[in-house]
């Protein structure tokens, strides 16, 4: 079963782009983890474009009052790591960031880039944080991550939601699976993100059982504005089962 963490930055972009505190990231937590959330994520990013530094704050103090997880991603840039090590999330998920790109749009290239962030997790380690990398799915490397002191990899599921119901569908499936499957056998976890939503989830949960977290944010935020947030949350829970659930179609 793979664990639903939501990703509630499109809810503070929203609240951003009207100057106000709502909508509120801290209330749409509160009706996720009631609806059965095993975790909250955020990308704090330097642009601030989303979350903010309070809003992490507010999260993680509130994911720790309830009993679940606080994921924190983001690029190892000095403020970050400091928050982190300050507040001391259940989880860090480093991620790569090139200057204006509108979302993550690939991994590290382990072991090119290993440099810049093997100080960043064995930092983070020290300070009893979870540290996962953000990585494409490449059976080959994916294992760099070990090298480095990492406890679990995300792996970048959009070229297999893009290739959903079509004719590539079985090789991006089968990339994930294998890089999957090279990561638990290196030792580490498996999380998985980007681009998921109800259609492709239940696929990716029966099929790579070594998954065992999914961060997702764009299509479950936009899903709940048809079905509501607390019952969007819900149908991505079962869809993280494995169970084929009713989604919105929107094409």
């Amino acid at each position: 079963m793979i664990q639903l963490s939501v990703n509630l930055n499109k809810v503070a972009l929203l609240r951003n782009s009207r100057g106000s505190d709502n909508p509120g990231p801290l209330q749409a937590a509160v009706t996720c983890i009631e609806a059965g959330a095993a975790g909250i994520t955020l990308h704090w990013r330097e642009d601030r474009r989303h979350a903010r530094e309070d809003d992490v704050r507010q999260l993680l103090a509130l994911c720790k009052q309830r009993g679940v997880e606080f994921n924190l991603e983001g690029d190892p840039r000095p403020e970050l790591v400091a928050l982190a090590l300050a507040l001391r999330p259940t989880q860090l998920t480093l991620v790569p960031v090139t200057p204006g790109e509108v979302t993550s749009d690939h991994g590290y290239d382990l072991p090119r880039q290993g440099p810049e962030i093997a100080p960043v997790i064995s930092a983070a380690r020290a300070a009893g944080i979870r540290v996962a990398v953000f990585m494409d799915a490449n059976a080959e490397r994916i294992a760099g991550a070990r090298e480095l002191g990492a406890d679990r990899v995300e792996i970048y599921t959009e070229p297999y939601a893009a290739a959903f119901g079509t004719e590539r569908a079985a090789f991006e499936l089968g990339r994930v699976r294998d890089s999957a499957r090279a990561a638990a056998r290196a030792g580490l976890g498996v999380n998985a993100g980007h681009d998921l939503n109800l259609d492709n989830l239940p696929t990716l949960a029966r099929e790579v059982p070594e998954i065992v977290e999914a961060s997702i944010g764009h299509a479950l935020i936009a899903d709940a504005l048809y079905l509501g947030l607390a019952e969007t949350v819900r149908r991505y829970r079962r869809a993280g089962e494995g169970i084929d659930v009713p989604s919105v179609k929107t094409k």
